[in-house]
């Protein structure tokens, strides 16, 4: 799991400076068009719509949008015909890597991400060619300022929650994907501020990259998402804090 946390961290610490708002936005409201799409328009009976809503809600994404959204999901409103799309991949120092993206042309997306790759030291996997390295979990972070670890474990483990690593600057909580807004919610009421609640492709085991193949891994997984069409990139590294440093 080491290698999916180190990559939130970095995630976490580039959001705090983000200020493209409004891809993010793009994107945010892309994922719950598809959630919507595949499950229906409640929040309630469909958790993946309940995650990109508060996901979408997090960045401030105003509610208007995230209403039409919703619609064009379940057809009450006209939109684009999203699709969901799944990459495997490999990257520098043998990673292996999982690009989730949504797109109304996966043709164009496919290529774009193939090109990222090759420009990068990564190239395209076949199908389930790296998936069984990885499990499907919910993933949340907690900042670690002022948090006591022992405390927060424990009440991780009485909210739902499998598992916590901690991060230096936050800890990464992991749950059963069913079990993703319980847990979230159980450390909000105890008090937790409780971040970046999401889906996520946990890695089994971890590679070690060193050297230049960090760095290059590094800029690949930042070039993957950037991609208008990609919405999560996960892989199974890890490095050392010199390298992540860098990030």
């Amino acid at each position: 799991m080491a290698g999916h946390s180190q990559w939130a961290n970095i995630k976490h610490r580039k959001a705090l400076v983000d200020s493209k708002r409004s891809k993010l936005w793009s994107k945010l409201s892309k994922a719950i068009i598809v959630a919507a799409k595949l499950g229906g328009g409640d929040p309630s009976a469909n958790i993946r719509l309940r995650t990109a809503i508060l996901d979408a809600r997090a960045a401030s994404v105003p509610r208007d949008n995230i209403e039409r959204a919703i619609k064009k999901g379940t057809g009450e409103l006209e939109g684009v015909d999203y699709t969901e799309v799944l990459y495997e991949a490999y990257g520098p120092g043998g990673v292996a890597i999982m690009v989730q993206a949504v797109t109304d042309n996966p043709t164009r997306t496919v290529a774009d991400v193939r090109h990222k790759l090759s420009r990068n030291g990564g190239n395209m996997g076949t199908a389930n060619s790296v998936a069984f390295m990885f499990d499907r979990k919910g993933q949340m972070t907690v900042p670690a300022a002022g948090v006591a670890e022992d405390a927060l474990i424990e009440a991780a483990l009485e909210a739902g929650a499998e598992d916590v690593v901690n991060e230096g600057e936050l800890f990464v909580v992991t749950t059963d994907p069913g079990a993703l807004h319980a847990a979230k919610e159980g450390l909000q009421a105890r008090g937790y501020a409780v971040e970046n609640a999401e889906l996520a492709w946990v890695p089994r085991s971890t590679v070690r990259v060193e050297g230049a193949a960090a760095q290059q891994l590094l800029k690949l997984l930042e070039a993957l998402e950037e991609l208008d069409d990609v919405q999560k990139v996960d892989a199974n590294f890890e490095m050392d804090d010199d390298a992540l440093a860098g990030a």
